[in-house]
């Protein structure tokens, strides 16, 4: 999916929960959103986006709320993936 889609859509999330008056709910409620209703492909690239172009184009309050729970938001390995445990 394009980034900047992505992006954008991200923004939206953001934007509803603006209006709740606990930031840290707020940021929790984006974070929780994202896991629950993105693919997990979607949260890979947007993550990745994060960590390679600073989260260029989202809104602070989303950037903050995906940095926040990068663990919580961060997809298992697919099923098949190579893995190196022991290292």
């Amino acid at each position: 999916m394009n980034i900047h889609h992505l992006v954008t859509m991200a923004n939206q999330i953001g934007s509803f929960f603006a209006s709740y008056p606990d930031q840290e709910e707020a940021s929790s409620e984006i974070a929780s959103h994202l896991q629950r209703f993105w693919a997990p492909q979607m949260r890979r690239q947007l993550l990745a986006h994060v960590a390679e172009h600073g989260g260029e184009g989202l809104q602070p309050a989303v950037l903050a709320a995906i940095q926040a729970n990068l663990v919580r938001l961060t997809p298992a390995p697919a099923r098949g993936t190579a893995t190196t445990v022991g290292l």
